[in-house]
């Protein structure tokens, strides 16, 4: 058995690849399938309106952003 990934040997290499690509396939399948399914894709537009206008006057103090 190889303890360093440096050392490894080709079928080493191939094995963590191998379980790389089943976790990531196994991810993907279970994000998948925890998406919502109802098929209630609707979304409905907020609309912000504009208030009363402001009037900025100047001031001598310094603002700190």
């Amino acid at each position: 058995m190889n303890h360093s990934i440096y050392s490894a040997d080709r079928s080493t290499h191939l094995k963590i690849v191998v379980v790389a690509l089943v976790a990531g396939i196994a991810v993907v399948g279970f994000g998948i399938s925890a998406r919502s399914t109802s098929g209630d894709y609707t979304q409905t537009a907020r609309v912000i309106k504009a208030g009363k206008p402001v009037a900025i006057s100047s001031s001598d103090a310094s603002m700190v952003r």
